[in-house]
């Protein structure tokens, strides 16, 4: 049977009860994690998450290494389901060329149909409350989420000397893991498959442990140190983990509107990319609308697979730490299409960013084409080419056709990304 909500058999009594058994399966034999027990030990006793044998230190709220200006994640300063205009206020200033440390927090175990309470969800799946975030529980109980989208914006933060037709350059420094565990969900209407899932897993009771208190797929996701790495270790009867490669889904600057801007849909101003490709030693480029530029971050993956097709990467919060430097319209410190549109590289790789709708949904768009997002990633990677590397049109093109990659980054926000990898070394 499909049901579309909660099923009706299952109060949120019930459902805290089959959350916890589902943490205490989780546990797999030989492994002792960041919420693990040893192979043999009672499951439904478990180490304190982050205690002294675990992967990760706990980032509290002022606590713990910060560089340069420290910017916490304050209740009544964030922004829960929107981003900054311009009419808004920024949280702090900097200098061009400053380092920022940035409190972010994952949505995940703060939205309502989780129950907006973090201690009991995530203590549902044996966190102790001293290893939930105090800024977490602060934004679930006091900032209100006046805006559709899920995600809690740190920000803004002003540059000072930053002007429309600018780019502001954001060099990620560091992105260490602020708890050891995250989230993982899919919700009625999103994801690649809305309205086959969550459905049909809701309908089985199989799957219940599984079902939120809002009758929508939450898998609690704990992280685990191995092979000197840390890694996602995802519940249930077949053992499978992951690599971790933390990196911010959201880092934008406001747009020029007086209008609310939804959080969910990317635009030409950055905000929701989810490129996975941006983690520490990565630019981000962005063309500035208005003064100050006004830089949020947010949405903090510590891992996402190319096209986050369920909905949501493994979320969880990160403290990053980012360079924030203005560059001018004529410099050689940014590529000419980073002033019109969001553009990355890495050590390894240009990142020409294709999204299929850049405006975003103000003009009647969200157009959700992959299709539409490639031919702007291709048309994104052909003017890079030609304009910044001087290859002759034909012979660009060629080169895109024979060594480029174009990577899914997202089919999951409305506005579905595309964004190409141009190696670097092929230019030496």
């Amino acid at each position: 049977m499909t049901v579309s909500g909660t099923p009706d058999h299952l109060s949120s009594l019930a459902r805290r009860a089959l959350l916890r058994g589902a943490a205490a399966g989780a546990v797999g034999a030989g492994a002792l994690g960041a919420a693990g027990v040893p192979a043999g030990a009672s499951p439904g006793r478990r180490a304190p998450a982050g205690g002294p044998r675990g992967p990760v230190r706990v980032l509290q709220p002022g606590t713990g290494p910060t560089r340069g200006r420290y910017v916490r994640a304050r209740a009544e300063e964030v922004l829960w389901g929107r981003l900054p205009n311009r009419l808004s206020e920024p949280v702090a200033v900097v200098s061009s060329g400053d380092v920022v440390t940035l409190d972010t927090l994952s949505h995940e175990g703060l939205l309502e149909d989780q129950g907006q309470d973090p201690r009991e969800y995530f203590g549902s799946f044996g966190v102790p409350e001293r290893h939930v975030l105090r800024d977490a529980v602060e934004v679930a109980a006091r900032t209100p989420h006046d805006g559709p989208g899920p995600h809690v914006v740190t920000g803004p933060v002003a540059v000072r000397g930053a002007e429309p037709g600018d780019v502001l350059r954001v060099d990620v420094l560091d992105l260490p893991l602020r708890v050891p565990y995250g989230v993982v969900s899919n919700r009625h209407g999103k994801g690649a498959l809305p309205g086959e899932y969550p459905e049909r897993f809701v309908g089985d009771p199989a799957h219940a442990a599984y079902v939120n208190e809002g009758g929508n797929i939450s898998v609690f996701t704990e992280v685990v140190r191995s092979r000197g790495g840390l890694r996602g270790r995802l519940p249930g009867d077949v053992p499978v983990g992951f690599d971790l490669h933390p990196f911010l889904g959201m880092m934008g600057v406001a747009r020029d509107t007086t209008a609310l801007v939804d959080s969910v849909p990317p635009t030409y101003t950055g905000g929701n990319i989810d490129i996975n490709d941006l983690t520490v030693g990565s630019t981000l480029y962005l063309p500035v609308q208005v003064a100050g530029a006004m830089f949020f971050a947010g949405d903090p993956h510590m891992a996402q697979g190319d096209g986050e097709v369920a909905l949501t990467a493994m979320e969880g919060s990160l403290r990053p730490t980012l360079r924030l430097s203005v560059v001018k319209r004529g410099s050689r410190g940014a590529p000419a299409q980073a002033f019109e549109q969001p553009f990355a590289e890495n050590r390894d790789f240009w990142i020409p960013i294709g999204l299929s709708d850049p405006d975003g949904p103000e003009g009647g768009g969200n157009a959700t084409s992959l299709d539409l997002a490639m031919k702007d990633a291709v048309r994104q990677a052909l003017a890079f080419l030609v304009e910044e590397r001087g290859m002759a049109g034909p012979v660009a093109y060629a080169y895109l056709s024979a060594a480029a990659d174009f990577q899914c980054s997202q089919v999951v926000d409305r506005t579905t990304g595309i964004h190409a990898l141009i190696r670097k070394a092929d230019f030496a």
